[in-house]
C-alpha cells in the first residue's frame, strides 16, 4: 500500500501535466488523464482515514463519523457548486443521487464485507441506526413528493408549473436542512449519553491537542486535493463520452466516497463497526438532508446574482433515481434495524449498487431540451 500511494502522489502533477499541455490535442489525452487522476484520489482518501481514526478515537463514534462525513462530502459540494454555477443542475442532481446510493451500498457494504469476512458478527448502536432510519425515509420522502408534484401539475397542465416547483422546492429545502439540524442536536447534545460514549483515553493527555490540530489540518487540505483531484478525473470522464448521468450516479460517487469508503473500511476491519455505520449514515443524511437542499437555496442566490449560467435548482429526480434510492434506503434499514452486521449482508448491497450501475450505464440520457 506503500508504493500504491506513492504512485498516487506522483500521478497528481501528471495527471495536470497530461490534462493542460502533454496531451493537449490528442487522442489519448481523456483516459490517459482518467487513470492519473483516479490514482491520485487514492493517498489522498487514505490520509483522510487515518486522520479520521485518530479524532474517532478522542471523539468517539459519533463525532468521528460526522466529521468524516463532513470532510469527505466537500468534494461533493465544491464539484456540485462549481457545476451549479455552469448551469449543469442535472449533473449536479444526478451526483447527489449517486453519493447517497455510493455511501448507503458501496461504503456500507464494502465495510460489511471487509470487517465481517473473519467475524461471525459486528455490532453498532442500535438507536443511532433507527434514527439514522427515520431521517432517511424522510429524505426520500422528500426526493418522492416533489417529483409527484411535478407529473401531477403537467397532467393538469399547469401554466405556472416553473414558480410552483421553484417554490415547493424552495420550501422542502428549508424543512430538510431544520430536520438536520435538529438531529444533530438529538444526536450530540440532548441525547449525547446514548449516542457518544466517552472517549477511552483521557482527554488532558499531554501533547493531545496538537494531535488532535494535525489531524484536523490534514483533514482540510486532504478535501481540497480531492476536490481539485475529482473535478479533472470526471471532466476527463466526460470527455471520453461516457453516459453523463453515470459519470454523475456512479462514477462521481464512487470518487467523492473514496475518503469515507477508506476510512469506514479501514475501521470495520479494526472491529469499530459503530464508527464505520455512522459514517455511512451520516455521509447520506447529510447529502440528502443538507447538502442538496442547500444548493437548491445556493441556486437561487447564483440566479439573483447572475453567477455564471446558473438556473434554478429543483428537487425534481428521475422516477429511476428516486426508485433506486428507495430501494437503497429499504434495504439498508431492513439489514441494520437489529444493530448487527456480518459479510453478506455487506454482499447483498454491494450486488445492489452493482445492478444499479449496469442500469444507469445503459440508461439513455435526456434528450436536448427536456428538463426532467
Amino acid at each position: 500500500m506503500r508504493y500504491v500511494n506513492l504512485l498516487g502522489y506522483l500521478a497528481i502533477p501528471l495527471a495536470f501535466a497530461v490534462h493542460y499541455w502533454l496531451g493537449q490535442g490528442k487522442a489519448w489525452e481523456p483516459g490517459t488523464t482518467f487513470f492519473l487522476a483516479a490514482l491520485g484520489v487514492v493517498p489522498l482518501a487514505a490520509l483522510m482515514g487515518h486522520s479520521t481514526e485518530a479524532l474517532a478515537e478522542r471523539v468517539g463514534p459519533t463525532w468521528g463519523g460526522l466529521l468524516n462525513a463532513t470532510f469527505g462530502n466537500a468534494a461533493e459540494l465544491i464539484i456540485a457548486i462549481i457545476a451549479l454555477s455552469k448551469g449543469l443542475n442535472e449533473i449536479v442532481k444526478a451526483s447527489l443521487t449517486g453519493s447517497i446510493l455510493g455511501n448507503l451500498l458501496l461504503v456500507g457494504g464494502g465495510a460489511m464485507v471487509v470487517g465481517g469476512w473473519k467475524r461471525e458478527k459486528q455490532k453498532f448502536n442500535t438507536l443511532s441506526a433507527e434514527s439514522s432510519a427515520g431521517m432517511l425515509a424522510l429524505a426520500t420522502a422528500a426526493m418522492l413528493l416533489p417529483a409527484i408534484f411535478h407529473y401531477t401539475a403537467e397532467s393538469m397542465h399547469d401554466r405556472q408549473i416553473a414558480q410552483h416547483e421553484h417554490a415547493v422546492s424552495t420550501g422542502t429545502a428549508i424543512i430538510l436542512i431544520i430536520i438536520y439540524a435538529l438531529g444533530l442536536l438529538f444526536t450530540l447534545r440532548t441525547h449525547r449519553h446514548i449516542f457518544s460514549p466517552a472517549p477511552t483515553t483521557a482527554n488532558d493527555e499531554p501533547g493531545e491537542q496538537p494531535k488532535i490540530g494535525k489531524a484536523v489540518t490534514t483533514l482540510l487540505l486532504a478535501s481540497g486535493g480531492i476536490a481539485i483531484v475529482a473535478e479533472l478525473l470526471v471532466g476527463s470522464a466526460q470527455q471520453m463520452g461516457w453516459n453523463e448521468v453515470f459519470v454523475g450516479i456512479i462514477l462521481l460517487a464512487i470518487i467523492g466516497n473514496a475518503a469515507e469508503h477508506s476510512t469506514a473500511i479501514m475501521l470495520a476491519k479494526n472491529d469499530d463497526m459503530d464508527t464505520a455505520m455512522n459514517i455511512t449514515y451520516q455521509s447520506s443524511l447529510q447529502i440528502a438532508l443538507f447538502v442538496t437542499p442547500l444548493l437548491v437555496l445556493l441556486a437561487s442566490v447564483f440566479v439573483s446574482f447572475g453567477v455564471g449560467h446558473a438556473k434554478h435548482l429543483d428537487l425534481i429526480f428521475s422516477p429511476m433515481e428516486i426508485v433506486a434510492v428507495i430501494l437503497s434506503v429499504a434495504m439498508v434499514i431492513i439489514l441494520g434495524l437489529n444493530g448487527e452486521t456480518n459479510w453478506l449482508e455487506g454482499a447483498m448491497l454491494l450486488a445492489l449498487y452493482l445492478i444499479l450501475a449496469i442500469a444507469f450505464y445503459y440508461m439513455p440520457s435526456a434528450a436536448p431540451g427536456v428538463a426532467h
